[in-house]
């Protein structure tokens, strides 16, 4: 058998939609050319990831 679906107060409502909030993104040093980046990405500066030169960067003349 059904059963009716209740109400649901604002309270309830508010307080389980109140955690839709933005978090701070992962902003770290590199290690190679002490630039900010987003960790567990690739440096757009230098290039280097982990230790390694990963990806060309042309450089700005």
């Amino acid at each position: 058998m059904a059963v009716p679906k209740g109400k649901i107060s604002k309270q309830r409502k508010h307080t389980r939609r109140a955690n839709w909030k933005l978090s701070m993104p992962g902003i770290v040093e590199c290690p190679q050319c002490k630039s900010p980046k987003l960790s567990h990405r690739v440096c757009k500066k230098c290039g280097y990831y982990d230790g390694r030169q990963a990806v060309k960067v042309a450089e700005a003349e």
